[in-house]
């Protein structure tokens, strides 16, 4: 759940999230929960912005490769902290 007042439709809230991602070695993606349509490539800040997604949406974020699990909880951490703002 994205509780930041802009969510990841804002800049600097998605350039932190695609930072951070690109931390990992892991392939990440996000998508909202349900739609099995689309699944957005995390680490570029095109697709993250182009989602949309604002405060009290809910994103899934799913992760393949060697650090698949710290990926998810870091990025996870990072939403859920508001982006250090709540």
């Amino acid at each position: 759940m994205c509780h930041h007042a802009q969510s990841l439709r804002a800049p600097r809230p998605s350039s932190e999230f695609v930072a951070k991602a690109k931390g990992f070695q892991s392939k990440i993606s996000v998508r909202r929960p349900g739609d099995d349509s689309f699944l957005g490539n995390a680490k570029s800040i095109i697709i993250m912005l182009s989602m949309g997604v604002g405060q009290g949406d809910s994103i899934e974020i799913l992760a393949d490769g060697p650090d698949e699990q710290q990926a998810v909880e870091s990025l996870t951490a990072l939403v859920e902290s508001g982006f250090g703002e709540i």
